[in-house]
């Protein structure tokens, strides 16, 4: 009987081992299944020229300065659907002389459409699955209504905040750029877009109240971080400066502490999306990177 016994627990043993060898090549296999050949497309969404530097610090640290911003915005091409991250300015600046706003802060300009770049790499706004804006300013969501097809992935209270009747009445352009987005998918922190974690909306508040930052893991050159508006340029990120026109100084600053530790964790490339050296370091549309 105890031979019969061992005999038993011998066999349940090597069944045991084998059933869990299956289950170590199922999930390698699964693994290499869904690694996904993610592209990162970036377009010229327009230019913006700083004219009064000193509202991107807390002070008169830039009192005086100007600065040219790039104003991109970026395709992520996935095997499961496609997300365009930010839009760009308006496109009624498209063949137009460059805008001063009222208060002389910005000068803008837009050479090209959502439209015509999609095209060089063989895509309509229809083709958009996913819309998802760093935060709801004007130099990102000008040209959010030609993708009015797609799902909008958008922090509550971001969403919250725009749609607000004050946000109507005070800011009717960041409101009117969005208001044609009727497919919205409400965030509450983080989101795997694709569900496999290579492409990951980030909640980081502070800018405004429902800012985002988005990781791309690509295949080839490897982790990339977008920051949208948590920093503007180089030295903002080095000096963590806040702009006076951020909706929650201290929340920034836990969204810059965040920021740095996920970059660490991921050894992420950042991009600045505003720093125009950045920006040109970046192969554009029909290229991309892998």
């Amino acid at each position: 009987m105890k031979k019969t016994l061992l005999s038993l627990a011998i066999v349940l043993s090597i069944f045991a081992c084998k059933e869990e060898a299956k289950k170590e090549n199922v999930t390698e296999e699964a693994v290499t299944e869904v690694s996904p050949d993610v592209k990162l497309y970036v377009f010229d969404g327009g230019t913006v020229q700083v004219n009064m530097l000193e509202i991107f610090s807390q002070g008169n640290l830039y009192k005086g300065e100007s600065k040219e911003f790039a104003d991109a915005f970026y395709l992520i091409d996935h095997p499961k659907g496609k997300l365009l991250w930010d839009a760009g300015l308006g496109e009624g600046l498209v063949g137009q002389e460059p805008f001063t706003t009222p208060n002389g802060a910005f000068t803008v300009s837009r050479k090209d459409s959502i439209v015509s770049q999609l095209a060089t790499v063989g895509l309509t706004p229809k083709d958009i699955d996913y819309i998802a804006l760093s935060h709801t300013h004007f130099d990102h969501t000008g040209s959010a209504s030609k993708v009015a097809d797609a799902t909008w992935l958008v922090q509550e209270a971001e969403y919250d905040f725009v749609t607000s009747e004050a946000q109507q009445k005070q800011n009717k352009d960041n409101y009117n750029a969005i208001k044609d987005l009727k497919k919205v998918r409400k965030l509450n922190g983080d989101y795997d877009v694709f569900e496999d974690g290579s492409v990951i909306i980030k909640s980081m508040p502070g800018h405004t109240p429902g800012h985002q930052v988005l990781f791309i893991d690509l295949p080839e050159t490897g982790p990339v971080l977008l920051t949208g508006d948590l920093y503007h340029f180089q030295e903002n990120r080095d000096n963590k400066g806040v702009p006076s026109f951020n909706y929650d100084v201290q929340q920034t600053l836990k969204s810059m502490e965040a920021f740095e530790a996920f970059a660490k964790e991921k050894n992420a490339k950042v991009i600045i999306q505003h720093e125009l050296s950045d920006y040109n370091k970046l192969p554009k549309a029909p290229k991309s990177l892998k």
